[in-house]
Parts: structure tokens; sequence; C-alpha cells
């Protein structure tokens, strides 16, 4: 697995819990579904001022794109690229519609006791860095989870991870940022994948070299 990667760390992500990273620019963090069924949100922020973050809805419009392929970039609140997408094994199926869940979401599917989830473990992961957010964000890049467009082009259809034991994506650091992830605890509604609905364990490594360098693009503009 991505052996050619030189990493100088290497961080497991426990089922249901987050954990956080530090990136220089120029690094890359490899996130490795070791399962294949596995639904990891992600969020980064500027190392230097956190009340910059990486912006699902600046994403899309600098990319043109539902969901990124590799090449594109991740954009921040101030429209500035944070993150880029430079390796992908996966099928490629991820999500940048749906809100990361939260105590809230779990009280909404009936849950009548705390509910582990990646609203707070955004929280927790950036304090084990020393890191104080100034605000939440529910807008989180959802790795592997699979969201469908409908073929009337507006409804949202949410299903389980089509991804294989061992498949990865390595996202470029532009700025240095900290870069959160939570290993998703949602055992309610279907979409972690082989049927049984069970979070488990994702693998972070933080890259340092041999990773695919491809070059960082402008923002879209119409022709």
């Amino acid at each position: 697995m991505s052996a050619e990667f030189q990493h100088r760390e290497a961080i497991t992500i426990p089922a249901r819990y987050g954990k956080a990273v530090r990136l220089k620019q120029g690094e890359a963090v490899q996130v490795i579904n070791l399962h294949g069924t596995q639904v990891v949100d992600c969020w980064a922020y500027n190392a230097e001022d956190v009340s910059e973050y990486m912006c699902m809805e600046a994403t899309r419009v600098w990319n043109q794109r539902l969901n990124p392929k590799v090449g594109d970039s991740f954009i921040t609140s101030q429209r500035h690229p944070i993150l880029t997408l430079v390796a992908d094994t996966s099928p490629g199926v991820h999500d940048t519609f749906m809100a990361a869940c939260d105590a809230r979401r779990y009280e909404l599917l009936g849950c009548t006791e705390p509910h582990r989830n990646c609203h707070d473990n955004l929280f927790e992961g950036m304090r084990e860095l020393g890191v104080t957010l100034p605000h939440g964000n529910l807008a989180s890049f959802n790795i592997f989870m699979n969201i469908q467009v409908q073929p009337d082009g507006i409804t949202l259809k949410t299903l389980p991870v089509v991804t294989k034991p061992g498949d990865y994506i390595v996202l470029r650091a532009e700025m240095d940022c900290f870069v959160a992830f939570s290993a998703c605890p949602q055992d309610i509604v279907s979409i972690q994948g082989q049927g049984d609905n069970t979070p488990r364990d994702a693998e972070l490594r933080i890259l340092t070299s041999g990773f695919p360098q491809v070059q960082l693009k402008g923002a879209w503009v119409p022709a």
C-alpha cells in the first residue's frame, strides 16, 4: 500500500473518534480506508488564522464540480487553495453536500442518549493539538461518502460507501494548515459499507515526499 510514499507519521483514527494533524505547505496527508467501509469527514484551517477554513461552497465554485477529482483543490472562506487532491485509488465517490453529524442530528434520529458525532470529533481533534476553534462548521468534505444526485437533478440519495480495503486519497497542503478528520460514528443511517453499518478505524499518514505532484489550477472563470 503506497510503499513509495515517504511519511513522517502514521496515525489511527479510531472508529467513532477524530484526529487532527498539522501540515506544512507542500506536505500531504494520506487517508486510508483500512476496511473499505468507512466514511471519513474532513475539515481544514489556515494554521496562521483558524478563522479561515476550508469551504465547500467556495470549492464547488472554484472547480465547477459537485465533488472533487484528482487535480482539484479545496478552497477557503477567503477563496485561497488550502488542499489539493493529488491521488485517489478509490472509485472517486466522495461528498461535499451533506452536513457533518452532530448531537442534534442524533436527537432527530431518535437517540435519547448522547451519541458520538463528527462535529464534536472536530473540536476534540483540534483540542489535542492545542487549538480552539472560533466557531463550528457542519460543512465537511465527506471522504468516501456515497451521495448520488438522482436523474431529476435535484434529489439526493444516500447510499453505503463503495471503496475496498486499502483504498486511499492523498491531499496536499497548499498552505501551512490544520486538517481534522472523523471516522464517522453514524450507525443509524446506512452510509458505512458492507451492510452492517458499523463504524471502523481509518488511518492517516503524513507524507513528506513520493506522492504525485499535480499542478495547482486557478479559479474557474467563464470563457
